[in-house]
């Protein structure tokens, strides 16, 4: 039976991979409090930097720097909640699903999205966890709830999917349950929704120009609301996942 070794500072070392034992909060920075991302409890990750000091203040600094395997996304974990709340791990790889397994999980990536919007909840800024999301935190975590991990911003999301197109007078017929609807400026992709069916979508948004959480818009429909007629202004283009994101970095 091998003995099950736990993050410490003292098994510490660089380039070695783990597995979360706990939910976690990722941050920007190693002296930034902005949360970009959050990681739940079975996510595996890499260390990449090594622990440092405060020399002014002689203190070590609580933050370690990590690559999240799944996603491939960095951001700093603080290190104090992570003392014995990881596994270590061998060796890690990405799954792989052809387009057709995808599509079979479509209705439950679907459910997934339904019931979290029952749940109160309101927009964060990184959320990927639940109740409270951003948005492409939101997309991520629902096709993740079936298996199928997808990048976590939503440009590394818009250039990830198979394109669908970029004139949406023409995708009424194009458009299938589980596609990824994009929005943004001309120059880039700043929200991500996840297309129901017949031009509804579900999505979290902001206070600004949003719900402040999980709601559903349209696209298509007469008499679009407020909120509705602004994303529909921002719209760049749909997508459609047909594999899963694989690292290419172990």
């Amino acid at each position: 039976m091998t003995l099950e070794v736990l993050l410490t500072k003292a098994s510490f070392v660089l380039g070695s991979l783990w597995k979360l034992r706990i939910n976690i909060d990722g941050f920007k920075s190693e002296n930034s409090d902005e949360l970009v991302t959050q990681a739940c409890i079975g996510r595996s990750f890499q260390l990449i930097e090594c622990l440092t000091s405060d020399f002014k203040n002689k203190k070590m600094i609580d933050r370690v720097k990590v690559r999240l395997l799944e996603d491939d996304y960095i951001c700093w974990f603080r290190f104090s909640e992570l003392i014995h709340q990881a596994s270590k791990i061998e060796s890690w790889e990405s799954e792989s699903l052809n387009e057709e397994k995808i599509i079979s999980r479509i209705p439950g990536i679907l459910s997934w999205t339904k019931a979290a919007k029952k749940m109160s909840n309101e927009y964060l800024w990184g959320g990927t966890i639940g109740p409270n999301f951003d948005c492409s935190g939101f997309v991520q975590s629902a096709f993740a709830s079936s298996g199928i991990w997808i990048p976590r911003d939503a440009y590394q999301q818009e250039k990830f999917c198979q394109n669908i197109g970029f004139d949406i007078e023409a995708l009424g017929n194009e458009l299938k349950a589980g596609d990824l609807l994009f929005f943004g400026s001309a120059d880039k992709c700043t929200h991500v929704g996840l297309h129901i069916e017949n031009g509804f979508y579900i999505h979290s948004s902001g206070v600004t120009d949003g719900h402040n959480g999980i709601e559903i818009d349209g696209l298509f429909q007469p008499n679009l609301g407020r909120i509705s007629s602004f994303y529909r202004s921002k719209f760049r283009s749909a997508g459609r996942v047909i594999s899963c994101y694989q690292s290419d970095k172990l």
